[in-house]
């Protein structure tokens, strides 16, 4: 058995009338296929076509949404016909390495299946009353919710939400990013009509910024589900306040890995480099600020560089390496730009700095400080720039001091200090004795101030984003007023 190309997968129920887009592979430039773009006037058709199915999936038994979304898990844990070619769109698509392709998949098929342990939960409590009646609660679904997702984790960043969205009884509009437009886009639509999803439910529009405004002013999307920068977030934040809804905004980062002097630093090396270059450090959690005591700093920079000389950096498709080409030349400019900037203004380039095609080196800068570019902005980059600190005060001040809030890594050989630390340090996510990048499906996702509106996925918080909480009385006979 041969599963069809996801590419070929129909991801709405009318024609785009978009134009047509050569989705490539940015490791050769090749072309891999051609998609139809969504043009703004595409929304409203696929967001009244998603209305119109959701309410016969809203009231359909929980146990038979549920089937739907353990059916998708195992179609993306399938390892004979789905996960290969996948993985393959995830390798060759989005430049991952094939571990982080994995990742992808596993992540996928997780969510699922914690999504579908959603739709039999509690709907609802009973609520104490003064008057002779039943008072109680309700979860409903809000209807249609619109997604946009971006480019780096194609899969995770789109099924995060459109798993518990829909297994919660609501319709979605997605719009992936058109430069992957298959794995984070068309290939969620070919796994949901092969695990049974009713047609109309999942309407996929790969698009660009003016699609996504359409969905987020679309009278029939009352709920937006955004991953991206935050200058895009403030954008979709801003029109979806005009228009009454709610934004859910995963924004950009600029995560401080702390690293204090009782630290090891054989292991932390490792640490410390998978933050910062896994997946060319295009990932909104990638360590983007080291953070080193001054009795550790020079060995840390020292080693640091090392182990980035030591990285393979190639085609992942037809290579074994450990980084692979960063997305676009536009994405390349703005890396290479801040690398530039940074050493201009006084910063070390202690390893890297150097590129083939988009094949970005793991670079390495030392003596990072307040003007440092790369230290300060979001880069997206395989760029970790490293700064030391004297005392605790000084290190929470310096990971405190940036507009962004969503994760912290401590390391420490005393945990309970870590905890200290990180209580002090205003991010949605902490993990002490470990680097900053980290998801799992059954855990809150989500930054404060500049990284967005807090955990709105995973867990619990898929229940607030994705539900309507309704109050609800019941009389046994009319009830009677003063007039």
């Amino acid at each position: 058995m041969t599963w069809p190309d996801p590419a070929t997968a129909t991801g709405t129920t009318h024609p785009l009338k978009g134009p047509h887009h050569p989705v490539t592979e940015p490791a050769t430039g090749d072309r891999l296929t051609t998609v139809t773009l969504a043009a703004p006037e595409d929304v409203e058709p696929a967001a009244e076509a998603a209305h119109t199915a959701q309410h016969a999936w809203a009231a359909a038994p929980h146990f038979d949404r549920a089937a739907v979304l353990r059916r998708a898990g195992d179609l993306f844990a399938d390892h004979d016909h789905h996960h290969p070619a996948l993985k393959d769109w995830l390798v060759r698509e989005a430049g991952s390495i094939p571990g982080k392709a994995d990742f992808e998949l596993h992540v996928a098929a997780q969510e699922c299946y914690e999504a579908a342990a959603l739709a039999s939960r509690p709907a609802g409590q009973v609520l104490p009353t003064e008057e002779q009646r039943l008072s109680y609660t309700r979860r409903v679904p809000v209807g249609v919710v619109g997604v946009i997702a971006p480019f780096n984790a194609p899969l995770i960043l789109s099924i995060r939400s459109v798993a518990p969205a829909l297994a919660l009884g609501n319709a979605v509009v997605l719009k992936p990013d058109p430069r992957t437009a298959v794995c984070g886009g068309l290939a969620l639509a070919a796994v949901f009509a092969e695990a049974g999803l009713p047609e109309g439910l999942l309407q996929v529009l790969p698009g660009g910024a003016e699609a996504g405004q359409a969905l987020v002013t679309d009278p029939h999307i009352p709920v937006i589900s955004f991953t991206g920068s935050t200058d895009a977030g403030r954008a979709v934040g801003e029109a979806a306040g005009r228009h009454l809804k709610r934004a859910h905004l995963e924004l950009g980062g600029n995560s401080a890995l702390v690293v204090l002097e009782d630290a090891d630093l054989d292991a932390v090396i490792s640490a410390a480099a998978w933050g910062s270059f896994f997946h060319q450090g295009q990932i909104c959690m990638t360590t983007g600020r080291h953070l080193v005591h001054a009795s550790l700093y020079e060995e840390y920079v020292e080693r640091l560089a090392v182990r980035a000389d030591e990285l393979t950096v190639g085609d992942p498709h037809r290579e074994r390496v450990h980084l692979g080409p960063l997305i676009d030349r536009g994405q390349l400019g703005k890396v290479h730009g801040l690398v530039g900037a940074s050493t201009a203004g006084g910063a070390r380039l202690a390893a890297g700095g150097a590129h083939d095609r988009l094949f970005y080196r793991p670079t390495v800068l030392a003596e990072a400080d307040d003007l440092t570019p790369a230290y300060t902005e979001e880069v997206f980059g395989p760029v970790a720039p490293v700064r030391p600190f004297g005392t605790d005060d000084e290190a929470v001040a310096l990971a405190a001091a940036s507009p962004y809030g969503l994760a912290v890594g401590i390391v420490t050989a005393d945990p309970a200090r870590g905890l200290d630390l990180a209580d002090r340090i205003p991010t949605g996510i902490v993990h002490v004795n470990d680097q900053t990048v980290n998801d799992e499906a059954v855990a809150p996702f989500g930054g404060v101030a500049a990284s967005g509106t807090g955990s709105r996925f995973g867990g619990e918080a898929n229940l607030d984003a994705f539900t309507e909480l309704r109050w609800t009385t019941v009389r046994g006979g009319a009830a009677r007023h003063p007039f």
